[in-house]
């Protein structure tokens, strides 16, 4: 694949706030259970959404996990309920760093 199209994968996992904050996460704390009560940035997510713990829990096992195992940046364990860095985790790893680094400038809710 083209770095290109590399870019182009990292930028889309990165284009939603919820993989955003769940790759930030896991960029902290790796592994992690993928149970969204047990995630701070899953719980603050539902609280900024309106929404309930259910329905955070179902895009996430529905869309953004499923996203995110394809394109290798997370391994994600459904059985034994664990998500951890995947074989391309060093594909988005460095655009992490950059927005960690940057969090104070960046506008609410980014991160």
């Amino acid at each position: 694949m083209s770095d290109d199209r590399r870019f182009d994968h990292v930028l889309d996992a990165l284009g939603d706030r919820y993989r955003r904050r769940l790759l930030v996460s896991l960029s902290e704390h790796n592994p992690q259970d993928d149970d969204p009560r047990a995630s701070e940035w899953a719980v603050r997510d539902a609280s900024d959404a309106g929404a309930d713990e259910e329905a955070v829990r179902l895009v996430l096992f529905h869309n953004h996990l499923p996203r995110l195992k394809e394109r290798g940046y997370v391994s994600w364990d459904r059985e034994a309920g664990t998500i951890e860095r995947g074989p391309n985790w060093t594909e988005v790893e460095p655009l992490l760093r950059l927005l960690d680094a940057h969090r104070d400038e960046l506008p609410d809710g980014w991160l």
